[in-house]
């Protein structure tokens, strides 16, 4: 069993990550011969090269290849430990990995952290705008924010409120193709969605009650913002988050269609590790942004 010191692995994770060992000394504001002191202990005490260097190049040798993730996820850990004890004694601090839909933070997001930071002073945000999915571990996000259904992935979550969604086409696409007047209309039209594959869509109808309608989407994109602009090109009928269409029906780019029936709601929620559910930071972000949506009461 080797007997890691974790000052010698944080030395060798710089060194990885930079490319050497000067940056590495600069990075971490030690003397360079005290971080190479770090990495010849830690390759004494693994018994093999991490790292083989010329005068102009550095790169990781196959034992210090295998070593990097696990230095890089211990001392990932360690930050987390010392940012969760360090809420319970002070205040939050360190850096805050947030991914979320681009259009969802715009609005929701952006509006709440001017307030979220100055309540927090030493906490700083890094925003990932994207819908696709993502390793967390690899990529060091600490909160993922995600519209739609949840799939099994580990991952700790907390429901924020839903989003209510509507039905949507372009003027010159309704003009073109015909404005359907009934949930059995849409199934001569073309469909824009996040799904690739056939999927059943659900509408509450007044009077009639649920109906049905499968769709096999003609464009698929699971990142809204780009729904939206094939939308108003005129692409085909998609579903939208009401925040997202007032404003391009409010500005005629778009027509609410079958406005009567109502097509649900989207899920929204924040997911986390499940390591990380002792994080001063996650948990403070998480409660704020609960707390900002409570209070604006989002329609979607």
């Amino acid at each position: 069993m080797f007997d890691l010191d974790l000052t010698d692995l944080r030395a060798f994770a710089r060194i990885a990550d930079l490319k050497s060992v000067s940056a590495a000394a600069r990075a971490l504001n030690m003397p360079k011969s005290s971080v190479s002191r770090s990495l010849a202990r830690l390759e004494a005490v693994v018994g093999t090269a991490l790292v083989e260097r010329s005068n102009r190049h550095l790169r990781l040798t196959e034992a210090g290849a295998l070593l990097y993730p696990h230095a890089l996820r211990i001392m990932n850990d360690v930050d987390e430990a010392e940012t969760a004890l360090g809420g319970f004694v002070g205040v939050p601090r360190g850096t805050l990995r947030v991914s979320a839909p681009l259009a969802y933070a715009h609005t929701f997001i952006a509006p709440m952290l001017p307030a979220f930071l100055a309540s927090y002073p030493e906490l700083r945000v890094v925003l990932d705008l994207n819908h696709r999915n993502v390793d967390m571990v690899a990529q060091e996000i600490d909160v993922v924010v995600r519209m739609g259904p949840l799939v099994d992935s580990g991952l700790v979550a907390r429901r924020l409120p839903p989003l209510e969604i509507w039905l949507c086409a372009s003027p010159s696409y309704l003009e073109a193709r015909g404005t359907p007047t009934s949930v059995a209309d849409l199934a001569a039209h073309d469909f824009i969605d996040r799904i690739d594959g056939t999927t059943e869509w659900t509408f509450d109808t007044p009077g009639r009650g649920k109906e049905h309608v499968s769709i096999y989407p003609r464009v698929v994109s699971p990142e809204p913002t780009v729904g939206l602009v094939m939308l108003m090109g005129g692409a085909g009928i998609g579903r939208l988050p009401r925040f997202m269409a007032e404003k391009a029906i409010a500005a005629g780019e778009l027509v609410r269609v079958l406005p009567a029936t109502r097509p649900g709601t989207t899920e929204v929620n924040a997911l986390y590790p499940s390591h990380r559910s002792l994080s001063a930071k996650v948990r403070v972000f998480i409660d704020a942004l609960a707390a900002h949506l409570g209070g604006k009461k989002p329609r979607g």
